[in-house]
Formats: C-alpha cells, structure tokens, sequence
C-alpha cells in the first residue's frame, strides 16, 4: 500500500510540532526543516485545523502549535482522515457506471486476501501514537533544525573534598 503526499506531510508536520519545546512554528520554518514546498504545506495545515489537531494563531506573532489531544492520536487515525481511497484493487471501490464487474468476482479469494492485508497494515499503524513517535524529541528536533532544550538538573553538586 503506498501513502499520497498529503498524508506523508501531515504526519510530518504533525511530528514536527510535537517536538517543537514551546512558543508557535510557521508552515515556513516547516517547510525549511522538510524541504517542502511552503503551498503544498498550507492547505494540509488548513485541513488539520479543521480536525481540531493543529491549532492556528494569526496575526503577526502568530504561528502553529500541536493540539494537545493530537499527541494521543494514532498513526492510523491520521491515515484515515488524510487518505482518500482504501481500494487496493478496483473490485474495491465504487462501481461507475458502465463499469464490468470482475469475470472471477464470483469465486474470487484475492479480495478477501488483499482486504486482510489492508486490515492489517492499518491495525498496525493504530498501536502506534504521534506522542510515541515524536521521542526521543530532542534527536528529532535536531534533525529538524530546532533549538533543543536542555533540561537543568535539579541536583545539587557536592563540593569534592581534598583528601
């Protein structure tokens, strides 16, 4: 099964900003990070605004952050909103018009094959999150170009005594 772009895109960006430490990103610094066109990146932000799994602010400070409950979705959710047809074969999809059914179609056992294996590359794409993909953050984030956050130790240093 081959992914569109589109959805590709949107699992990047969406990786993208959960590895982001804070403050906002613009489809800019996204589109740098992935050498992506800066067009093609807006109208999949727009889509994922509407999900709810991106929030947008505008204005001239304004930027990209990930929606916290977007960190919880799965891989597999994504590709279901971002794919548009699951018809491996065209037995799968939709009849138009005028169109021939398969002459085997009615002893046919492929499509019950190809339709598990569709199943199934999806039931695997659903144990994964875009939280658990998103670590280790700091690697990705360095790959990505953004600015890592060293965390501080709260431990105290004790002095080394001279013996």
């Amino acid at each position: 099964m081959r992914l569109t772009d589109y959805t590709d895109y949107s699992l990047r960006i969406l990786l993208y900003l959960s590895v982001r430490p804070s403050g906002l990103s613009t489809i800019q610094e996204i589109s740098d990070a992935y050498g992506i066109s800066k067009n093609h990146l807006m109208k999949i932000v727009q889509q994922l605004g509407e999900l709810g799994w991106v929030e947008t602010v505008r204005g001239r400070n304004g930027g990209l952050r990930v929606a916290e409950r977007s960190r919880s979705l799965t891989i597999g959710d994504i590709v279901r909103k971002t794919e548009n047809d699951f018809a491996i074969v065209g037995c799968f999809g939709d009849r138009a018009e005028g169109q021939q059914n398969c002459v085997i179609q009615p002893q046919c056992r492929l499509r019950g094959v190809l339709a598990a294996a569709r199943d199934a590359f999806l039931a695997e794409l659903d144990k994964h999150t875009v939280e658990e993909l998103a670590h280790p953050a700091n690697e990705l984030a360095r790959l990505l170009g953004i600015p890592v956050v060293v965390p501080v130790s709260t431990h105290a240093f004790a002095p080394v005594r001279a013996s």
